[in-house]
């Protein structure tokens, strides 16, 4: 990759706009039409949610749909590089919308991501919003991976000592509580074939509520409009027009169209492209998982074009504009955005591939080792009731790391959490049901910590009917395990969906005290379920991944469970 020049803002230096004095010429009688504007062309090529996917990812997360409407193989890093190297020249910018580490596969996770961050940089990636994803380890291991150093635990990989990111994480919404400092910068300012654009980086304001709570103590996440319009602020004050918002937050669409359509519903990501300042010229998004290119107005009836470039890799988007060179400003007229699909059917970039291949000989040995069988496929797909095998059999797991110490009575497994299926015959096995460490990591890769509160049974209930949250647009049925059983009426009234709970065969009364295990991201009232906050004596336990490890190996060979804990009214 060409190296490209990068300036920073020093935001607190920014405290006033450049005055412009004006003068008036002379009249004419006859005035000369105006000149059309001098332009430059810039090209930024983004992407989001890439995960550490520095495989090619496998199953539905290593497919994608193309634009003929064809689901093709897609992603990993050596064909990303490919792909970047053919898309990029001395007019580009390489950016991204945040969730590019966190949830990853062992060979970047085992290393703290040290290996994706290296890869990027060698990417050339310029900046990126931060994603939540960035703040699972918090805010000091975070700042650690953008600055530098070997981990305060782990001391340093096999490469030595990290030496930082070559990129810039940015975030404008995220302040530290004790001071409404930013916590990270929110803005960036580059030269782009000879004109400065500003990047603003945005996280989505539910951050709170999808991190585990360790991992933004002491941060706040503020509503991303007014966040952003006060970056913008902030660029313009320095004499940058050109500006573009890195938003990790994004719409659900119509499964199964082309990556360049827009069959967005719109949600959290249309409002936001909707309601950032005119200042801001274009957005680019993330967190969603999806592949769209869209098109609205802006505050000021202008057209503004937003996009998501999908996850893992699969997706590179470009955006190319004009800038005017005497304003600086984008002509919004010019601009023209694409979803690229990482196909497979091209060289892998060698030098990539060897580096991919370093990190996964590093990790093998601990990847490879086999700890447990299963008998046939145990996946993610749902019942009628929302339950799926592997969520019933990580919920049983968990209960069995937590009855000892814990006193667990049931145990709740948020459907999230579950990131791969279990197949009984994976790439390069011989179809022995052989489940090695690596793949247990792959389904369970937080490192989340297992503990344990006490609820009464009205606050078990309560929790239950959290499954159904904004009025029902959000629907997460917590994976039970197998001591738990109830019923689910969807026709009634949200808050009235849940009865019969039982545990072990036995009615639950209101007033009865029940011991639930959990991760702590639950427990921290993650996903929405506030109501494991009001828990009390709280236990702490193993990692989640040590219980399915652990369970695995304790009653392999493993055939999967029924899904017949939660009974489906009607």
């Amino acid at each position: 990759m060409t190296s490209r020049s990068f300036t920073r803002v020093a935001v607190a230096g920014i405290v006033a706009a450049t005055g412009l004095a004006l003068a008036a010429g002379p009249a004419s009688a006859h005035p000369k039409p105006p000149k059309p504007p001098v332009t430059v062309p810039v090209r930024l090529v983004s992407i989001n949610d890439f995960h550490g996917n520095l495989e090619p990812p496998t199953g539905s997360s290593g497919a994608i749909v193309n634009e003929s409407g064809t689901s093709v193989p897609a992603g990993g890093a050596a064909y990303l590089a490919t792909h970047i190297k053919s898309l990029v020249n001395e007019d580009t910018a390489v950016v991204a919308a945040g969730d590019l580490i966190g949830a990853s596969p062992l060979i970047s996770a085992a290393y703290h991501d040290e290996p994706t961050v290296e890869l990027l940089g060698k990417l050339g990636l310029d900046v990126s919003s931060v994603g939540n994803h960035e703040f699972d380890e918090g805010l000091t291991e975070l700042k650690r991976i953008q600055n530098g150093g070997c981990h305060p635990v782990d001391g340093c990989s096999p490469a030595g000592k990290w030496k930082g990111a070559k990129y810039e994480y940015l975030a404008a919404n995220v302040l530290k509580e004790n001071n409404d400092r930013y916590a990270l910068p929110p803005v960036a300012i580059k030269k782009v074939n000879g004109v400065k654009v500003g990047f603003i980086g945005l996280v989505t304001q539910t951050t709170p509520t999808i991190v585990t709570a360790s991992g933004i103590a002491g941060l706040k996440f503020d509503e991303e409009v007014a966040s952003g319009n006060r970056a913008a602020n902030l660029l313009r004050h320095a004499g940058v027009k050109a500006i573009v918002a890195l938003v990790h937050e994004g719409d659900q669409i119509t499964p199964n169209q082309s990556p360049d359509a827009c069959p967005v519903t719109p949600g959290a990501g249309t409002r936001i492209a909707q309601g950032l300042s005119s200042d801001v010229d274009l957005v680019i998004m993330g967190h969603s998982h999806q592949a769209y290119i869209c098109k609205t107005k802006d505050p000021s009836g202008q057209d503004r074009v937003y996009t998501q470039g999908s996850s893992f890799g699969r997706v590179l988007t470009t955006v190319d504009f004009q800038v005017d060179k005497k304003t600086g400003d984008v002509v919004r007229s010019s601009v023209v955005a694409d979803n690229h699909v990482v196909t497979r059917d091209v060289t892998p970039d060698p030098a990539i591939s060897t580096f991919v291949q370093t990190w996964k000989d590093r990790v093998a040995t601990v990847a490879n080792k086999p700890i447990g069988k299963i008998t046939a496929d145990i996946g993610r797909a749902a019942g009628p009731s929302g339950e799926t095998t592997l969520g019933d059999l990580i919920a049983d797991a968990q209960l069995e790391s937590t009855k000892t110490g814990g006193n667990a009575e049931i145990a709740l497994m948020n459907p999230g959490g579950v990131r791969a299926d279990l197949s009984y015959a994976q790439s390069g096995s011989e179809g022995d049901g052989v489940v090695t460490y690596g793949e247990a990591f792959t389904v369970q890769p937080f490192n989340n910590l297992m503990q344990v509160v006490t609820l009464s049974g009205a606050k078990l209930d309560a929790l239950l009917e959290q499954q159904w949250q904004n009025g029902g647009a959000t629907v997460r049925i917590l994976q039970p395990s197998a001591s738990l059983t109830y019923t689910m009426d969807r026709s009634q009234p949200i808050g009235s969906r849940v009865s019969d709970i039982k545990i072990n065969g036995t009615p639950v009364t209101d007033a009865q005290q029940i011991r639930v295990a959990a991760n702590n991201f639950l427990v921290g009232g993650g996903d929405g379920f506030s109501v494991f906050k009001d828990g009390t004596d709280l236990w702490s336990g193993p990692l989640d991944i040590d219980a399915f490890v652990a369970y695995l190996g304790a009653h392999s060979p493993i055939a999967p469970p029924a899904v017949n804990r939660i009974t489906v009214a009607g």
